[in-house]
């Protein structure tokens, strides 16, 4: 746990300002390799102290990549001539920002992080490379990646929140390449893991053996796959890609922040924006009984986290935010502001951000559709704030009088979100995760999406 150099420093808070005072520690253990050879070991540590001040309507804000009493009080200082400062030119006059009134003041998240020696990582990465070229000795290429990260952050703030948060998450990363009959290469990844410490995610390799088969069979089957037919298609988005979409195509278009700046959201709250099969919410810490992949108690300005519906029955219903938006938007803040780094200021992030299951099956779902297709998994993805997106696919299959059939090669889907979900006309009773991945507005974030498998319309590309 970090040492407790932020608690005392309350008494040189400004009477009536917001006042935020983080340290923060960020530890990363990185292993790769490619063919057998390491090509990456590396181990990391960033640590620091930032401070923010609030007053009426403008942010002071300070950092220093050190940890320590003084180090505290510099940024401290600092942060509040600066918001001092900028409240005297700017004349807002906003007022201050609602206090929270935590009832839980003090909020505890994770245990004590034990150190894990590096041979364990640079092991376990030779193991499944081992069993990958043993029992898969076709491939062209083949990589494996191990990750761990974990964040220990301490915030105090003027209104009495004292948060001590151990945030560890690890994957194993493993890519597999081979060739088509004309000689194009086809790639297939799929991250395993998601909260904890490596350790105890990867006992052994005989937890993910499995899934590496699949991935292989998945990897032979798009090696003898046939292109999409482009054009608007009745297609079934598997939970995977149905996260993506939660996240890059309706997520970011109701942060309120980008609500601000004049995204899609802006004018459709209260509106209908999609099929009344289909609710959406960034879940705070716990999502349809269980915990969340990426938990989050409480948020960077201290804010307890709590679930934010954006969806509801097909109805725009609510906007992520931060203290300030929320007072904006007569919202309830929700937990939704968080920063990467000791060097960075809290932006409104999402969290756990997925669509809610329905009530049908999915083999029912693909039984019901002619001529179409079912994709399940994307390489990337990007969405602007009208909710136009384009996504690239890596692994689908035809569907032909109910049943699937070739496996397909590389495509993209696009569309508009809020036209697009209005189309979704079944939704599957069984969810999915992901949450290896980085939201990359301003600064990297770890964030979870997911959902069930929707069948709808959408424009994929063909060859």
């Amino acid at each position: 746990m970090l040492k407790d150099i932020v608690s005392k420093q309350k008494e040189l808070f400004i009477p009536g300002a917001h006042t935020e005072l983080r340290s923060e520690k960020i530890r990363t253990r990185r292993v790769s390799s490619v063919m057998g050879n390491l090509m990456g070991n590396g181990r990391s540590e960033e640590e620091g102290v930032c401070a923010r001040v609030y007053k009426d309507g403008v942010y002071g804000f300070s950092s220093m990549a050190e940890i320590s009493d003084d180090a505290a009080k510099s940024v401290l200082k600092a942060a509040s001539e600066n918001a001092m400062f900028l409240d005297t030119h700017a004349g807002r006059n906003q007022g201050p920002l609602p206090p929270i009134n935590p009832t839980e003041p003090l909020i505890s998240q994770g245990e004590d992080i034990p150190e894990t020696e590096q041979k364990y990582y640079i092991d376990y990465v030779k193991e499944v490379d081992n069993y990958i070229s043993k029992t898969y000795p076709n491939l062209s290429s083949r990589t494996v990646v191990a990750m761990e990260e974990t964040f220990e952050k301490h915030l105090v703030t003027s209104d009495g929140v004292d948060a001590n948060r151990i945030i560890p998450r690890s994957y194993v990363y493993t890519f597999m390449t081979s060739e088509t009959k004309d000689g194009m290469p086809v790639e297939l990844f799929e991250a395993f893991g998601g909260e904890n410490i490596f350790a105890k995610n990867f006992k052994s390799i005989d937890d993910i053996k499995e899934r590496i088969d699949r991935l292989y069979e998945r990897l032979m089957q798009k090696r003898e796959g046939v292109y999409a037919v482009a054009g608007e298609k009745t297609v079934i988005l598997d939970g995977m890609m149905t996260g993506m979409l939660a996240h890059e195509a309706v997520g970011h278009t109701v942060e309120a922040d980008i609500v601000r700046n004049g995204s899609v959201a802006l004018h459709n709250l209260g509106k209908q924006v999609a099929s009344e099969l289909v609710s959406l919410t960034d879940f705070a810490h716990t999502a349809f009984g269980e915990r969340a992949p990426l938990p989050v108690f409480a948020d960077d300005e201290g804010t307890p986290g709590i679930d934010c519906p954006l969806i509801k029955d097909g109805i725009l219903v609510g906007y992520m935010n931060s203290r300030e938006t929320a007072e904006i938007f007569n919202m309830q803040p929700t937990g939704n502001a968080r920063a990467f780094a000791p060097s960075d200021e809290p932006l409104i992030r999402m969290r756990n951000t997925a669509v809610h299951p329905g009530k049908d099956k999915l083999e029912d779902m693909i039984a019901s559709i002619d001529d179409g297709y079912y994709l399940i998994s994307s390489t990337n993805g990007e969405a602007d704030i009208t909710g136009e997106f384009m996504f690239g696919v890596d692994m689908g299959y035809e569907i032909k009088n109910g049943k699937l059939g070739k496996a397909l090669l590389d495509t993209t889907v696009s569309g508009i979100a809020f036209d697009m979900l209005k189309t979704v006309d079944m939704v599957s009773d069984k969810i999915s995760w992901s949450s290896s991945g980085y939201c990359g507005k301003k600064q990297p974030m770890p964030v979870g999406m997911g959902g069930p498998a929707l069948r709808c319309k959408i424009t994929i590309g063909g060859r």
